[in-house]
């Protein structure tokens, strides 16, 4: 069995942990679990107030590692589809623009986590980031600078660089066939990820629960937990 794509980029959003509890990243609202964004997702909201945003992403960390949130059927699927690529010869890289590690608990790795991890705490100074687990307050030091600084949780906030930019962008450049899937595509620089594959001549999928304004090649639309293993094993059996 060979490939019909051997350079295959996806990327993600939070519709595709929403199957597994997490809550997406804001309402209609522009409201992220009733907090504005702007309050606890921005530089400027953690400098007012950062016992605020501090205990906002507790409740995330804590809801994250709650036994009973774990990786869907379309996580799991992705990390059996990432394996077979690779096995069969192919370059499958997955970006995630979602803060949870369920696509690192379903088997996938080397997971381009471009908006950060909840599981990590970074130094407001160096930018150096470690394991975090547990609750992150405001005596919470780095162990990097002299005198040792304020950890904050390792997010991209609004206003901040993704990480991990220039991997995003080469991957995207040789690829054959992108994927969007469970993301609004509101949100820049990933929105502009379908147009860059495009242009590189990938053809270009969205998985979604609705179509979005973009242009794709093809969608197919309903619970990722659903469409997600059907697309793939499309993919693999040569029929998409």
């Amino acid at each position: 069995m060979s490939l019909a794509y051997s350079r295959i980029v996806v990327l993600t959003g939070a519709g595709i942990s929403a199957e597994s509890g997490i809550s997406t990243f804001r309402d209609s609202n522009g409201l992220w679990e009733n907090h504005s964004i702007e309050e606890v997702a921005s530089p400027e909201g953690f400098q007012r107030n950062p016992e605020k945003v501090l205990e906002f992403y507790n409740l995330r960390r804590a809801q994250l590692l709650d036994p009973q949130i774990q990786p869907n059927p379309a996580h799991q699927a992705l990390g059996r589809f990432a394996q077979e690529v690779r096995q069969q010869g192919g370059q499958f890289t997955l970006i995630s623009q979602n803060v949870d590690d369920l696509h690192q608990r379903a088997g996938n790795r080397d997971v381009i986590s471009m908006h950060g991890q909840l599981l990590s705490a970074l130094c407001s100074q160096s930018g150096r980031a470690r394991p975090w687990s547990g609750p992150l307050n405001l005596k919470d030091v780095c162990d990097c600078c002299d005198p040792p600084q304020q950890l904050r949780p390792d997010i991209v906030w609004f206003g901040e660089v993704p990480y991990h930019l220039e991997a995003c962008y080469q991957a995207l450049s040789e690829a054959d066939l992108f994927v969007a899937l469970g993301t609004s595509g509101q949100v820049y620089p990933a929105a502009g990820f379908t147009e860059l594959a495009s242009q590189a001549g990938a053809t270009t999928v969205e998985i979604n629960l609705e179509p979005t304004s973009r242009s794709f090649d093809a969608g197919y639309y309903g619970p990722a937990s659903i469409k997600v293993p059907e697309f793939l094993e499309k993919i693999l059996a040569g029929k998409a």
